[in-house]
């Protein structure tokens, strides 16, 4: 009866122990299988944080390329992704490192949104700075232009001005004289008979010409087209002058009358026609012709 008893718990035993480890058999095989999946999965979280990082340092890339000013910054913070990157693949997927790379995207990718914000708005200023900078280019090639048109309209009024100060003369007459011993003064048109020359004009009045004095030179050519009395030369700023004779007078606007009396030396008044040149410093303003038979 004992011995039956004991083989009735022994086989109670084996059965129970049979169970148990039955039991444990599905359990470790059911644990295994989801840490097999569990490492799937963790392999593809890691797999898609590298993606990731790979695609920040693209868009790092393109936006240095296309953005010179903010060049430095966004190189640096493409360095800090690339180094991510690199020891991320030096670790085995594991849920701390996943979770510590989770976090450290993210703030990657809140960087990268300032930065990338930052450079177009930096992007924006440039393009309005240059927008403004070819307004204020066209301002002033129209500025130039217009100085220069008004340059050269004030340039115009300056030589009609100049001209309509110029002084004038009107009447003038030449012929030949002797002077009597007397000190009188008379006319000849007669070359064997005549000793000077008189030229004689009248300014006109002119409210524009500046008052005071003002030299008036004389050019009398002979017939045989030498130049007779003083043959003194004067220089002007761009010309030179030789005159026959000249008179200075004071000149208020008014009209006035003048007289040269041009020397002349032996055979130099000979018969034929004269030609007489009225100058005002080196601008000849009449001119007129004379006989002497």
């Amino acid at each position: 009866m004992t011995t039956q008893n004991n083989n009735l718990t022994l086989k109670i035993l084996i059965g129970v122990l049979g169970a148990l480890l039955l039991i444990l058999g599905i359990f470790t095989y059911k644990f295994y299988n989801e840490e097999k999946r569990e490492k799937a999965i963790l392999q593809q979280e890691k797999d898609l944080i590298e993606s990731e990082l790979g695609e920040l340092i693209t868009k790092y890339d393109n936006a240095i390329a296309l953005n010179e000013v903010m060049d430095d910054h966004l190189l640096k913070e493409k360095q800090r992704v690339v180094v991510l990157l690199d020891s991320l693949k030096d670790y085995d997927a594991n849920v701390a490192l996943i979770a510590r790379y989770r976090r450290e995207v993210s703030k990657l990718k809140k960087e990268r949104e300032r930065l990338f914000k930052l450079a177009d708005s930096l992007t924006t200023a440039n393009a309005q700075l240059a927008t403004d900078l070819d307004s204020t280019s066209t301002a002033l090639s129209e500025r130039i232009v217009f100085s220069d048109s008004l340059a050269s309209q004030n340039s115009k009024l300056a030589e009609i001005v100049e001209r309509g100060s110029a002084l004038q003369a009107s009447g003038i007459k030449a012929e030949g004289v002797r002077v009597r011993n007397s000190g009188k003064i008379t006319t000849t048109s007669r070359s064997s008979r005549a000793e000077k020359v008189r030229v004689c004009f009248t300014l006109s009045p002119n409210k524009l010409t500046e008052k005071g004095d003002k030299d008036l030179f004389v050019q009398v050519i002979n017939p045989e087209n030498n130049l007779i009395g003083d043959k003194v030369s004067i220089n002007f700023d761009d010309a030179v002058l030789t005159y026959s004779g000249r008179n200075k007078v004071f000149y208020e606007n008014d009209a006035l009358d003048v007289c040269v009396l041009v020397d002349a030396s032996d055979g130099e008044l000979v018969k034929g026609n004269y030609v007489v040149n009225l100058f005002s410093g080196p601008r000849m303003i009449s001119n007129t012709q004379f006989e002497l038979k």
